[in-house]
């Protein structure tokens, strides 16, 4: 058995619920609630709860969670083997409160938290990893970097996840601003470097993944799952206004369509991202104007007025934040979170010539 397969193998069963090829949902911010989580992982994938506005979100969400869990007798019964709630949670560490991310963890026992952004490097990974592995010993540690010296960090310190997620520039939302690579090079340099350590920590694919085509490439890449957050942003179960949900299905040609650009985060009255990162967004209007020169103090009296206007606060002549991945000219239609994690794996398996077995759920 390859290496990489034993990997992918090794992660779907740390989730007694889950079927390989793992198909993950992406922590996005706010827009990942309990929901989108729960549903992913209905499908036989693994949900994440994204960060909330304020940390302290995190524990309503989490409330939710469990209590669409319980309503779900076939999740419930995958998962009496483990104490663990069958989502996963996503933190930002420059932002998010590590006395609260920690409460919440150990009054709930989520199966994953995902930390991502540390203002600190690998002092604070260590330091967030130590604290939620002292309250709840359950809790996979998912890491997510975007550069091979974060990957080697892991490796060398003191706190090795359990899992890396290896993302590429051309994800949406915020990524590495400067030192990105596509996937398509970066995440089999990891796995090499990786390899050489002797690390046996399985590599999540994350960035530019929409549909069966990339999760099939990624997993040839040495992926031993595939995280996937714009194209959850078309789910039924999104926490996501329609007009930010229609202009990423209209969309197309993200290389011309979408940029990094911190213009939005500030509209937004968003500040203090550690500088290594930026978002990668739809331009509209706000855009376009802030490159021809118009002064910001107007381009904010502007997207403030958008922000009531509703669902046409959004496209290519709104003015709202469009977080979104280079993508999104694969993402056609708005489906069912179910839906689109059954025919991604499908199509692997199709491709593969691996079982197509369906989810155990």
């Amino acid at each position: 058995m390859s290496r990489s397969l034993q990997l992918a193998k090794k992660l779907s069963s740390l989730y007694p619920w889950a079927t390989n090829p793992m198909i993950i949902g992406a922590p996005m911010r706010v827009m990942s609630g309990p929901a989108l989580a729960v549903a992913v992982s209905r499908a036989g994938g693994l949900g994440f709860i994204g960060p909330g506005a304020k940390t302290q979100d995190m524990l309503a969400d989490l409330e939710e969670a469990s209590s669409l869990i319980e309503k779900e007798k076939t999740l419930r019964a995958a998962t009496t083997s483990s104490p663990a709630l069958p989502v996963g949670v996503g933190f930002q560490l420059w932002s998010d409160d590590i006395d609260t991310a920690v409460s919440a963890i150990q009054k709930f026992k989520p199966c994953a938290a995902w930390l991502y952004a540390p203002r600190k490097g690998q002092t604070d990974l260590d330091q967030w990893s130590r604290r939620i592995r002292n309250v709840s010993p359950r809790t996979q540690i998912w890491v997510q970097i975007g550069t091979i010296a974060e990957a080697q960090g892991l490796i060398g310190s003191s706190e090795h996840p359990d899992v890396i997620v290896v993302q590429g520039a051309e994800a949406g939302g915020h990524g590495r601003s400067k030192d990105g690579l596509g996937l398509i090079s970066l995440l089999p340099e990891v796995s090499d470097a990786l390899a050489k350590k002797g690390s046996q920590i399985p590599l999540v694919a994350a960035g530019g993944i929409a549909d069966g085509r990339g999760a099939t490439a990624a997993m040839c890449l040495g992926a031993s799952g595939i995280a996937m957050g714009t194209r959850f942003l078309a789910a039924t179960e999104a926490r996501i206004s329609r007009g930010y949900q229609q202009e990423v299905v209209r969309a197309s040609d993200g290389a011309v369509s979408t940029t990094r650009t911190l213009l939005y985060n500030h509209l937004r009255g968003t500040y203090g991202w550690p500088e290594e990162y930026s978002p990668r967004t739809i331009i509209n209007q706000s855009f376009v104007e802030h490159q021809a020169g118009k002064a910001f103090e107007e381009l904010k009296g502007l997207h403030d007025q958008a922000l009531k206007m509703g669902d046409s606060g959004w496209g290519p002549e709104g003015r709202l934040a469009t977080y979104a991945g280079a993508s999104i000219g694969l993402i056609h239609d708005v489906l069912d979170a179910g839906t689109i994690v059954t025919d991604i794996r499908r199509y692997i398996a199709e491709e593969t010539g691996s079982s197509k077995k369906e989810p155990k759920l």
